[in-house]
């Protein structure tokens, strides 16, 4: 049995037009599967019918066998931990504050948080390299460490799926590749199952590079076109097909290292 099933998913905003349609797809447990596309292809719509901000108009999504409509909050946290594209800073609550609240679904109505809680949070900033930061505040963090603090929180809630939507979006080159190591080390090491939309298609080969179970679904129009490795998705062809650009398959010589040089737009 799949980690996360969808079967034949669809959706609309307004059934004038299906943003969704036809959606297929499984996550096994230790799998990362990057979901890539073109702007408003949908995959930001997609990842909002996972996390049950959208209904789907059709279709399931099923989370070890069991609906993921049908679970209660405190379930549905137990499966199912997100990180947003972008996150707004609000009270000053201090990073070990923040993180902690991923333990919130697994606490007492009305309990503070314990020790047991406080240390899932401590290994989780420790896990994204953050230790020491525990009693700073969190409005006063630069983008790449806030988007670290929020990725620990997901840890601590130890669930067993995490859907990402653009994780590295307006992070710089060290921060971007701090998140990918993270990304790395939780699926390969620590057998997370991982959902990712992004627009960076070499994270995808990076992370094959890396030896992590990795599988890439290409959006094209309402589904998925391609499924697959990145190796044999990410290809010129397919990528000239879905993106309209000209790009070359680079490798380190050997075939094992790969990574897509951009060349130019298709006239």
């Amino acid at each position: 049995m799949a980690l996360l099933e969808v079967k034949n998913a669809a959706f609309t905003y307004d059934e004038k037009r299906m943003i969704l349609e036809d959606v297929n797809f499984t996550v096994e447990e230790g799998e990362i599967l990057c979901v890539i596309g073109p702007n408003g292809c949908g995959k930001s719509t997609l990842i909002d019918c996972i996390l049950g901000l959208n209904k789907l108009k059709s279709g399931q999504i099923l989370v070890e066998g069991e609906d993921l409509s049908a679970l209660k909050p405190k379930e549905f946290a137990e499966h199912v931990a997100y990180v947003p594209q972008g996150h707004k800073t609000t009270f000053a609550y201090t990073v070990l504050d923040v993180v902690t609240m991923g333990r919130t679904y697994a606490a007492r109505m009305f309990a503070p948080p314990g020790e047991e809680e406080k240390a899932i949070a401590r290994a989780a900033l420790k896990q994204v390299g953050l230790e020491g930061f525990e009693d700073r505040e969190y409005t006063k963090l630069s983008g790449g460490e806030l988007q670290l603090v929020i990725i620990a929180r997901a840890i601590a809630q130890q669930s067993k799926i995490m859907v990402m939507d653009e994780p590295t979006a307006h992070l710089d080159f060290t921060h971007e590749l701090t998140v990918m190591e993270v990304i790395a080390d939780l699926v390969k090491n620590r057998n997370r199952s991982i959902i990712m939309a992004t627009h960076f298609l070499n994270q995808a080969y990076y992370l094959e590079n890396a030896g992590v179970n990795t599988k890439v679904a290409l959006f094209s129009g309402k589904n998925f076109a391609r499924m697959g490795k990145p190796s044999d998705i990410l290809t010129e062809e397919n990528l000239e097909s879905t993106f309209n650009i000209i790009t070359e398959i680079v490798n380190d010589g050997s075939g094992v290292r790969k990574y897509i040089l951009p060349l130019r737009n298709k006239r």
